[in-house]
């Protein structure tokens, strides 16, 4: 008996088919050469492309915060998706045409190439793989009439496949892929495959084909601060959300850059931040090809950390991503763009390049005892430290140990292998994709931390968030983590277990050989003075006296649930600093005092340096 398949049914079976015969962790890698092989696209060419759209990672189906699937980040954005969440965008009359933009579209265009189904191209990696060849060899037959076998000849269809208008950001996608072509990767995505490209510097690509892109050029505007490898444009934040300044040319250093996530997208999170009365960051990043929206001079003050002394000393990156499932859809193109971006800032100010100057939101100190337990927690545990910090030129180095009692280690636990166990809720996951408490492994920047050297032993309660209570495994609580890169004393060792002073406490994590850490050198050890516990700050201004009259002076008050014990003794992230403050007149008031910033727990803290003693460690 004779059954008639509907053609997307039997493009589907052909797609597996065709990856059938291979099985395991080579299937992903097969399916690139068969859809490279089936339209007619240079194998290298579709690799790179792919590396940058989402690292090979297929993602099992969930679309990523600009509307992408798989592997190809083929896009299907709807008017619902453009309406809610942060951007506010509901009610808006132009919001169906807004969503018909082809570049919201892809993942409908590569159906209609290949016959494939839109749910096999969502949910299938192969299916994914064979639209987004399909996709980019429709391009390349429109620019030049054919598909050239000459890798460099695809560089215009790359860079339409960014889904750019604007040329600066078309063409910095396009030469981020032929940068991978040249260079080559290799990895295994977070669902177990393995995937090569060999590296060919022998590529010569053809730049000129962005002139038949028809993409609009972007005025050159003195206002924007980007390296040149860097598609950068200029959207200036609300005024009222913010600090005209001039740093550091009026004494106020900057120190620090702090890394967040947007929780939005990106258009939601700069249409946000022009919104008076809120918050501003001075960069906004995209996710899908590392397109930068800066919106804060470098030289004015951003508020973006929730914590004034901090925004004063500090530069803000915003990451388009969601924290819940950051390490889904942060792209290596926003990574290489980032580490652009942070080189070019610490050129420029004198930022070092290390964990301790470069922070994750997360990281940031709370400014008052009131606060501490609502501070965000973005970029959360998805973000790969240690692969942003290698891009940097500055990996973490040397063997992975413990030192003895009383040295510093380096939290050092890898991303891809360091496997941890977290519970997502619905509070943590603004997109509404998560519906009920999950619990999810995933690849981490963290270790867990227990109040004893046991897998049994209670999680460590931070005092701020549990007052007394056990800690949790929830993805938002920062408090019973220790994150890559981040610096300890060693308190105790036993057995597989490593203590270090934390937060006040003795505290332990399962370190078998010292696979998660790396003895930490040439660092500043503090510690109690005498024997009286040691106030902690959130903040560091000036003592009241201090500020001269017709200036309101800022306070400040320890932070209730925090001290450094008698005993115990914590990594200084810098040397001691004078306390000072800022005022929109362009008054700088600048302290007698100085203080250390310490990292105390998740979170870095303050100390006067009178209070503590210092000792090389």
């Amino acid at each position: 008996m004779a059954v008639l398949v509907p053609a997307a049914a039997q493009a589907d079976s052909a797609v597996r088919a065709g990856t059938g015969a291979a099985a395991g962790a080579g299937a992903r890698q097969h399916a690139f050469a068969v859809a490279a092989a089936k339209y007619h696209v240079p194998v290298r060419v579709l690799l790179a492309l792919a590396y940058q759209e989402s690292a090979w990672d297929a993602h099992s189906g969930q679309m990523s915060t600009s509307g992408g699937y798989g592997p190809m980040h083929l896009t299907e954005v709807t008017p619902a998706m453009l309406a809610g969440g942060p951007a506010g965008a509901v009610g808006r009359a132009d919001l169906a045409d807004r969503a018909e933009d082809p570049a919201l579209h892809t993942l409908r265009a590569a159906a209609k190439l290949t016959g494939l189904s839109p749910a096999a191209l969502r949910d299938d990696p192969a299916a994914n793989i064979a639209g987004g060849a399909a996709l980019l060899a429709s391009y390349q037959k429109a620019l030049s009439g054919g598909r050239s076998t000459d890798a460099g000849q695809w560089y215009g269809a790359v860079a339409r496949y960014s889904g750019s208008a604007q040329k600066r950001s078309a063409a910095a996608f396009a030469d981020r892929v032929f940068a991978t072509v040249r260079s080559g990767a290799t990895r295994v995505t977070q669902d177990g495959q393995r995937v090569s490209l060999g590296a060919d510097d022998n590529v010569r690509v053809a730049t000129g084909q962005l002139s038949k892109l028809s993409l609009a050029g972007v005025a050159a505007t003195t206002a924007t601060e980007c390296p040149p490898e860097v598609s950068c444009t200029f959207v200036p934040a609300a005024s009222s959300n913010g600090q005209v300044s001039n740093r550091p040319a009026n004494g106020i250093r900057i120190d620090t850059i702090v890394i967040h996530d947007t929780e939005s997208s990106y258009d939601a999170a700069i249409a946000t931040f022009q919104n008076a009365g809120g918050s501003s960051a001075h960069y906004v990043m995209r996710s899908s090809d590392g397109a930068v929206t800066q919106m804060v001079p470098t030289k004015d003050i951003a508020f973006h950390a929730g914590n004034y002394s901090t925004n004063l000393h500090s530069i803000g990156i915003e990451h388009e991503g969601y924290a819940a499932h950051g390490g889904t859809w942060y792209t290596e193109a926003q990574y290489e763009a980032t580490a652009s971006l942070v080189r070019y800032l610490s050129d420029r100010f004198g930022i070092p390049l290390d964990r301790e100057h470069i922070i994750g939101h997360d990281n940031v100190a709370g400014p008052s005892s009131s606060l501490v337990s609502g501070m965000h927690w973005d970029p959360g545990t998805s973000w790969d430290w240690e692969h942003l910090m290698s891009l940097l030129g500055v990996p973490a180095t040397g063997e992975h140990g413990v030192g003895p009692v009383g040295s510093a280690v380096t939290i050092t636990p890898g991303f891809t292998d360091n496997q941890q166990t977290v519970q997502i809720c619905p509070g943590d996951d603004p997109t509404g994709a998560t519906t009920a408490c999950t619990e999810q492994q995933q690849s981490s920047n963290f270790v867990f931390l227990r109040t004893d050297p046991s897998d049994t032993a209670p999680l460590f309660g931070d005092q701020a968030v549990h007052k007394g209570a056990a800690g949790t495994d929830r993805i938002s609580d920062w408090g019973s983590t220790a994150q890559a890169g981040q610096q300890f004393v060693v308190a105790g060792v036993d057995g597989d277990w490593t203590a270090i002073w934390y937060s006040g406490s003795m505290v332990w994590f399962y370190n078998p050989g010292g696979v998660n850490t790396t003895p930490a050198h040439d660092v500043t050890l503090v510690s109690a003075a005498g024997t009286t516990p040691v106030a902690v700050y959130g903040s560091s201004y000036p003592d009241r006296a201090e500020y001269p009259a017709g200036l309101s002076p800022s306070t400040q008050a320890p932070i209730s649930y925090y001290t450094v014990p008698a005993g115990q003794s914590y990594v200084a992230t810098r040397p001691p600093a004078h306390t000072d403050d800022y005022f929109t007149s362009g008054a700088v008031v600048t302290g007698a005092k100085q203080m250390y910033t310490i990292q105390y727990n998740h979170r870095v803290a303050l100390v006067y340096s009178s209070d503590v003693t210092a000792a090389a460690g």
